[in-house]
This record gives structure tokens, C-alpha cells and sequence, in this order.
């Protein structure tokens, strides 16, 4: 009977520290995204198009399609110098990878690249 008890709850743990890390790892692939869509944003010869499907295609194969709700990249002054800013909105997986869609927003910026 104990072993039944202390089993179960051991298997509880387990499967919430493995949720866990599914989550940090998540919430690591879409900062990295983030990241690397605003150094590509922020090249001289390109567009932010390219950025954002970048940014996609970096999450789809980490972690899975559907992850990725919005990726909006958009040009600003960050501490007074002109920046590409890349924010993405994905799903928080709660459930395995089931979670709340749009839970997590990450936001990169990176200086733009000038020819002159």
C-alpha cells in the first residue's frame, strides 16, 4: 500500500520537473528566435519579412508548428540608437504541449546596420 502511495507521488514530480523543462526550454527557443530575427532584421539589405518567417521557421523546428501565435518586427530608437525591435507571442506549454496560447511574449532588439 505505501508503495503505491509514495510511487505515484514520485511519479507526479517527476512528470512536473519534465513539464518544467519543457517550458524553460520553450521559453529559451523563443528568445532565441527573437534574437536571431533582430541581428537578420537589422542587416542593411533586409527586409522584415524575412525576419519573421526566420523566426517561425527557428521555433517550428524546436519545438513544433503553432507555437509562434505572432512575430511582429518594427524599427525604434532603444536608448537613443535606431534598432530593428522583433516581439514574439507564442503558447506556454502547461500540459505536455498543450498550453495557453499567447502566455509568453518575448522581445529582442538589435542596432540597425547603416552602408554609410
Amino acid at each position: 500500500m505505501e508503495f503505491i502511495l509514495v510511487g505515484a507521488l514520485l511519479t507526479l514530480l517527476t512528470v512536473a520537473v519534465l513539464q518544467l523543462g519543457f517550458a524553460v526550454y520553450t521559453r529559451n527557443v523563443v528568445q532565441d528566435a527573437a534574437v536571431d530575427a533582430a541581428y537578420r532584421a537589422a542587416l542593411a539589405d533586409a527586409r522584415p519579412g524575412e525576419a519573421a518567417t526566420r523566426a517561425d521557421e527557428l521555433i517550428a523546428r524546436a519545438v513544433g508548428d503553432g507555437y509562434a501565435r505572432e512575430v511582429s518586427v518594427t524599427s525604434g530608437a532603444v536608448a537613443g540608437v535606431d534598432s530593428v525591435v522583433v516581439t514574439i507571442s507564442a503558447a506556454l506549454p502547461l500540459a505536455g504541449p498543450f498550453g495557453l496560447s499567447g502566455a509568453l511574449e518575448v522581445t529582442a532588439h538589435a542596432p540597425r546596420e547603416s552602408l554609410g
